[in-house]
């Protein structure tokens, strides 16, 4: 069991989104928790720039949610990410243009996010999400 703290930021008033840190590519990343994504995404040029060796293959899925439901998107295979002492050795990304996020994230003097931790992750490691603490626990067996 690992317990990794998030950091709440607000969005003017209208809301709060959970970030956590993630290790990856030799650096710490930050992604928005989002409880609302069944999969694990990824900027593809953020993605490509902390990964010059990144590979992507193209998806026949299209991608719900962020505004569209046209995007196309890609997989990728992340290898060796950690989320406090939690190791993932490997599992699929979702890849798409998250640009609008970290857009507004830029207007509203946020950090800019690598991408979103979604249920595929949340699930697997049976995830309690604690506002109250601010805090991410996730369980691995």
């Amino acid at each position: 069991m690992t317990t990794i703290p998030l950091k709440i930021i607000e969005l003017q008033g209208d809301g709060y989104h959970p970030l956590v840190e993630v290790f990856i590519f030799g650096k710490t990343h930050l992604l928005v928790l989002d409880t609302g994504a069944s999969k694990t995404a990824f900027d593809r040029e953020l993605l490509q720039e902390a990964n010059e060796e990144a590979e992507f293959l193209e998806s026949d899925k299209l991608s719900t949610g962020l505004g569209t439901n046209s995007m196309a998107s890609f997989t990728a295979t992340i290898h060796d990410m950690q989320i406090g002492t939690l190791r993932i050795p490997a599992f699929e990304v979702a890849v798409l243009d998250l640009s609008t996020i970290n857009h507004a994230y830029g207007q509203l003097n946020q950090p800019q996010v690598l991408g979103v931790l979604g249920g595929d992750i949340l699930m697997q490691y049976k995830a309690v999400i604690d506002y109250g603490n601010e805090t991410l626990t996730l369980i691995s067996y």
